[in-house]
């Protein structure tokens, strides 16, 4: 049985593998060859697409390229041209030339000849003209009885003294209206600068008031039989008055850096609370030290304000010293930037150096401010100092000459001294013209008081100016204006005063009712 299904399969795979041969000798090589002819018909189809794209692209590109080459050829055909018209430009601008250079040396030929002709006419006029002259001076000197070098040196003299006559009468014009015009001038300069510059009346500076909250205070000031007040007297070298003034406790001394150092250290004590000598001495030290500080910074603070760079230190220190120093009650360090700001106004109207005149303003007054007491003028040591510290000489000229204590040898010392006359002479600025300050607003209040019509006269703003209040129904209006103008003219011829006085006349008509 299993011998018969050997068999069975062996001849099973016997025809398989008939069938086998059959198919792989005759059925594939057909396919394949069949297979191989499609794919070579395919590849000769794309073949042709894609020479035929290319042939395209080609032509395509060839069209671009044949029309990029006529689009040059036209614009190398432009050029060409104009080209060609600039060259028949060019030689007919030649030819032009040639032609004109042709006639300029015709035309300098001919000159040539008339200049030749000229100048043998000139040289024989000129010949005729020595042989007339010859002949006329000869018979001059036989008429004259003078010689020629004698008739003309008579002839000089007389000229000279006609010129010198005439020059001396044009000099006299011209200094009558130089002294007319700088007069003027220097009136409108004085009075601009006066007008641009800031005022403050002069303050009371030799005492200071210490105010505190209680009587209490007082008691403990003074001390165990006036010990405390003693050396705080001693410590700060000014004189302390403890009287019946309520919360009030008066400093006197003339040193007004004495004085705020003795303020600041009472304010000290009495706020911390302990008062003996040790403390008080202690305070004092500090005190000291700090005003020293605030003296510097202020100085500092000053010459930034006013623009003023370079000074030395030593300089800078003395001019923050100026604030607590005073002159006649004004005070010298606004004394001095007042000076200073009037300098610089001054010198610009003169066409002069402002930051020079502003600088010789600030320390004109420095002498007014040493450490130990000079026994020369303060302007000349402020010279002086200003020459040590390497300040430059005209600065210092300025600075010593402005109380003519030394010869002015610059244009900014005149300067220094006119505005530092402006500023302690005007209404306010010093103590020792206060009454004299007050006379000036009562005369001008009773000059315009002395009109008929007038009712009330104000004299306001430092006596600058003066209002007018006059009865609406004894002045019109233009009456007001003839007022205004007599007023202001009877001002000017019968006072003497800094600046203008403004005079306004107001009239006004007021009509009141009573509602009962």
């Amino acid at each position: 049985m299993y011998t018969e299904i050997i068999i069975s399969v062996l001849v099973a795979l016997a025809v398989v593998a008939v069938w086998a041969g059959i198919f792989y000798r005759i059925v594939l090589p057909s396919q394949r060859k069949r297979v191989k002819e499609e794919a070579t018909q395919e590849a000769e189809v794309i073949k042709q697409q894609k020479l035929l794209e290319v042939k395209e692209k080609f032509l395509n590109k060839k069209a671009e390229l044949e029309k990029e080459v006529q689009q040059r050829n036209q614009q190398i055909q432009q050029s060409e041209n104009r080209i060609k018209q600039r060259e028949q430009s060019l030689n007919q601008r030649q030819d032009e030339l040639n032609r004109r250079k042709q006639e300029m040396e015709a035309l300098r030929q001919r000159m040539d000849g008339q200049q030749a002709t000229l100048q043998q006419r000139e040289v024989d006029l000129q010949q005729r003209e020595d042989s007339i002259l010859e002949k006329e001076r000869t018979q001059l000197e036989q008429i004259s009885g003078l010689s020629a070098e004698e008739a003309r040196e008579r002839l000089i003299e007389g000229l000279k003294d006609e010129a010198r006559s005439m020059a001396q009468g044009y000099i006299n014009d011209i200094m009558d209206d130089a002294r007319m015009t700088a007069t003027k001038e220097a009136k409108k300069i004085v009075i601009q600068s006066i007008q641009r510059v800031a005022t403050e009346t002069a303050v009371e500076n030799s005492v200071t008031v210490f105010h505190i909250d209680n009587d209490d205070v007082k008691g403990r000031v003074i001390g165990r039989e006036g010990r405390n007040i003693r050396a705080l007297e001693a410590a700060t070298g000014t004189e302390i008055v403890v009287d019946d003034t309520p919360e009030a406790i008066v400093i006197s001394g003339f040193d007004p850096v004495r004085r705020e150092i003795c303020r600041l250290s009472l304010h000290q004590l009495v706020a911390d609370g302990r008062i003996h000598p040790a403390r008080i001495e202690e305070v004092v030290a500090k005190v000291k030290k700090q005003i020293d500080e605030e003296i510097l910074e202020t100085g500092k603070r000053t010459t930034i304000d006013l623009g003023i760079h370079g000074l030395h230190p030593e300089l800078v220190r003395l001019i923050g010293k100026m604030k607590y120093r005073s002159s006649y009650g004004q005070n010298l360090l606004q004394h001095a930037r007042e000076t200073a700001n009037l300098a610089a106004v001054m010198a610009s109207e003169l066409g002069l150096n402002p930051k020079k005149a502003k600088r010789a303003g600030l320390l004109h007054d420095i002498g007014k401010v040493p450490d130990e007491e000079p026994e020369m003028p303060h302007a000349l040591y402020g010279a002086k100092l200003a020459e040590k510290y390497k300040e430059k000489p005209d600065i210092c000229n300025a600075i010593g000459a402005h109380h003519d204590e030394m010869e002015m040898e610059s244009l900014i010392a005149p300067i220094v001294q006119v505005c530092d006359a402006i500023s302690g002479a005007r209404p306010g600025a010093r103590r020792e013209i206060v009454e004299a300050y007050i006379k000036r607003l009562k005369d001008l209040e009773n000059i315009a008081m002395s009109y008929p019509g007038v009712q009330k006269t104000y004299a306001i703003q430092a006596g600058r100016e003066l209002r007018v209040i006059v009865g609406a129904d004894k002045i019109d209006d233009k009456k007001t204006e003839e007022l205004s103008t007599e007023i202001a003219t009877r001002i000017q011829n019968e006072m003497t005063y800094p600046g203008q006085v403004k005079i306004t006349v107001i009239r006004e008509t007021r009509s009141v009712s009573y509602a009962k």
